[in-house]
């Protein structure tokens, strides 16, 4: 127990100290000798915290006058006025040794209630006495140990002070990296202390202390009335104070928590303390959210109308089975292509090239040369590409059965071109080439109907299809404009 208080009481001194050098100066002066020190000792070595005529900074505490002086309980003082001829002593390094130490007086530090130390006076003349002075000694012992008792509790609050500087810096840049404001609301006053987060928050960056006007006037004033009422509960109810709002000039959305932390003897609210965190990011995305799935909802029931009249219109045409199959397989798989085109891209469109290339390659028979493309490439919203793929999926089936892409030598040139004007436009042709001769069936089939259909859902679009004898021919026409992109029927 003492070794560590002295070990710590060490700790809080310089050497020498101006403090304990006064001590042992007056020391020297009330015994009317020329040596005098303030000593520690734990039990085995003695410290010389102060000095005047000695040159010993660490000594042997054993044998010594000042070993006995702090460890024997009982000793209030000590007075030797021979050190040398004393038998307790003349052992000791400094009494047989320089400095030859005879006359020796000495007074026990008490620090936290244990003889920590000495304060003393010595000669290296015998026969001295103190002459009744050794009251000043001993008041000296006690300033000596309110000293020590000081000066750790100073650096006990400088250590602490450090450790709170370090934890308000480590609080600080864990709020600025979470990006959050903090505050200190006294209701006394009305005044807001916070951190530079906070003031930018509410648009508040000026040097001035805040009020809690000014942080009400920054808050929109259609959320003012929820505010008010979430901090109104905390204060009457006890309760978190739990709201979300916008700030008025930037439209952006906070999060505020809060807890009143002190009350009156009354209950009244005195200090509440909370933090804001802008949840802008979060609520946008939540909303993006929502939109994303009403419009996967949207385009999910209109996939699956357009999927029930492809299944209803095919079985028509198709009562066998193994033809209805085979038919609405084809359809229901070019609508599946298309819908994982989309969703890639998140429902955002797709490039006219590359939906005319999903559909008609798996039908050429030779190679990609019987595909000819020609045109900018074009993103089509949602439903023009939805619609037109079903009209490049038929044009394809037919070829293959009766058109350019039955034998080898036949070609699918694919063209188009956008028309500017108020209600830009895409001209979209079809024009098969090199293959057998055809004619102009008698009656439209499903596939027919199905061409020049698919596009119903977007407005001010049409489809043409002809059959020339040297192939067939289709072509399209619907508005990419803005405006009418995204205008479809109900």
């Amino acid at each position: 127990m003492r070794r560590a208080t002295v070990a710590s009481l060490r700790d809080v001194v310089s050497v020498p100290d101006p403090d304990f050098e006064r001590i042992a100066g007056l020391a020297a002066r009330i015994a009317g000798v020329p040596m005098a020190a303030v000593v520690l000792s734990d039990g085995d070595r003695l410290w010389f915290v102060s000095r005047r005529g000695l040159d010993a900074v660490e000594a042997v505490a054993d044998g010594s006058p000042w070993d006995a002086v702090i460890n024997v309980a009982e000793m209030d003082a000590l007075t030797v006025a021979d050190a040398h001829a004393d038998t307790r002593f003349s052992a000791h390094a400094m009494v047989a040794g320089p400095p030859y130490l005879r006359f020796f007086a000495g007074v026990p530090i008490m620090v936290h209630g244990q003889k920590v130390g000495c304060v003393s006076a010595a000669s290296s003349a015998p026969g001295q006495t103190l002459d009744g002075n050794i009251a000043g000694l001993a008041d000296l012992a006690a300033l000596a140990g309110t000293t020590f008792e000081l000066k750790e509790e100073a650096r006990i609050k400088a250590r602490m002070a450090a450790d709170l500087i370090k934890e308000e810096w480590r609080h600080a840049l864990t709020l600025e990296a979470g990006r959050v404001g903090s505050w200190v609301w006294d209701l006394r006053t009305g005044q807001i202390a916070c951190n530079d987060i906070f003031r930018r928050m509410f648009g508040l960056d000026r040097p001035d202390p805040l009020r809690v006007e000014d942080v009400m006037d920054a808050i929109a004033r259609t959320d003012i009335v929820e505010v008010e009422a979430a901090l109104q509960r905390a204060f009457d109810e006890g309760v978190d104070y739990n709201v979300e709002f916008r700030i008025g000039a930037t439209g952006r959305w906070l999060v505020g928590r809060g807890r009143v932390y002190q009350r009156d003897a009354a209950g009244k609210p005195l200090i509440i303390m909370g933090v804001n965190i802008d949840v802008t990011d979060a609520r946008e995305a939540a909303e993006q959210t929502r939109v994303l799935l009403r419009e996967l909802n949207h385009r999910v029931k209109n996939t699956l109308a357009m999927i029930q009249s492809l299944a209803r219109q095919t079985l028509t045409k198709k009562p066998d089975p193994a033809q209805f199959i085979e038919a609405f397989s084809g359809r229901l798989r070019t609508l599946s292509d298309a819908h994982d085109l989309l969703s890639d891209r998140d429902w955002t469109g797709i490039g006219l090239m590359e939906l005319t290339t999903s559909q008609v390659r798996p039908y050429l028979l030779e190679s990609a040369e019987q595909l000819i493309l020609d045109g900018e490439d074009v993103r089509l919203p949602p439903d023009h590409a939805l619609g037109l793929g079903l009209i490049i999926h038929e044009l394809a089936s037919n070829a293959v059965k009766y058109g350019a892409l039955s034998q080898t030598p036949g070609r699918v040139r694919v063209s188009w071109r956008l028309v500017p004007g108020d209600d830009r436009r895409l001209e979209f042709v079809w024009k098969e080439t090199g293959g057998p001769r055809i004619f102009k069936p008698a009656e439209a089939g499903f596939g027919t109907r199905l061409i020049e259909r698919s596009l119903d859902k977007v407005l001010d679009s049409s489809v043409k299809l002809t059959f020339p004898p040297d192939g067939a021919e289709a072509r399209v026409s619907l508005p990419l404009s803005a405006s009418t992109a995204l205008r479809v029927r109900s």
